[in-house]
């Protein structure tokens, strides 16, 4: 199996203490949209992946953005947040988008990084390890990059082709093909996101 993640970013400054050992949280940020029936097949796989890293160390919070779902997404939410403590729930007050979603869900996280992730499990759960293992290694930023696209159809494979190529052409900061916002970024990082306008 390819290494389904890359290391990008220098490893964290000595100036700020990093989490490399003892106890550190991490925070899974998960937007949903009319996904009412995603959300408990999603907590149960992430949880087997993720329940285990308590013993090394790492405590998962789960924070459910809802990005103004119209079905029982809310209802399905809340019942999962009062079975587990863990689970922290926004709801806006309308469909704002992923990328609002994303950022309501930065904007509350207070952990010491942060793995945003799609509910409907795009994002294979079985990864989360691998970057929290890469991050305690010092990175700031571990990017998950997808090993192939085989499942997609010939116009999403296309598609994706064509943004990678047309983006990296025009723009001076490049994309790694394949990478999408499954990643896990450091709190130094999510603070400097939050400074941004």
């Amino acid at each position: 199996m390819n290494a389904p993640f890359l290391h990008i970013d220098r490893p964290a400054s000595s100036g700020i203490a990093h989490p490399r050992t003892g106890t550190a949280t991490v925070a899974l940020i998960v937007p949903v949209h009319n996904e009412e029936s995603a959300i408990a097949p999603f907590l149960a796989a992430v949880r087997e992946h993720t329940d285990p890293l308590k013993q090394a160390g790492v405590a998962f919070d789960f924070i459910f953005v809802n990005d103004g779902s119209s079905d029982a997404t809310l209802d399905r939410l809340i019942e999962a947040q009062q079975a587990d403590p863990r689970i922290r729930v926004i709801d806006l007050s309308r469909n704002f988008g992923k990328e609002a979603a994303l950022t309501a869900g930065l904007d509350c996280c207070d952990a010491d990084a942060a793995i945003p992730m799609d509910a409907d499990l795009q994002d294979p759960p079985h990864v989360i390890p691998l970057l929290v293992e890469k991050w305690r290694e010092g990175f700031e930023v571990v990017l998950a990059k997808r090993a192939s696209r085989a499942s997609d159809s010939f116009l999403k494979q296309r598609s994706a082709s064509m943004f990678y190529r047309v983006h990296n052409w025009i723009a001076q900061q490049k994309i790694p093909q394949d990478v999408g916002d499954f990643r896990l970024i450091d709190r130094q990082v999510i603070e400097a996101l939050r400074s941004l306008p």
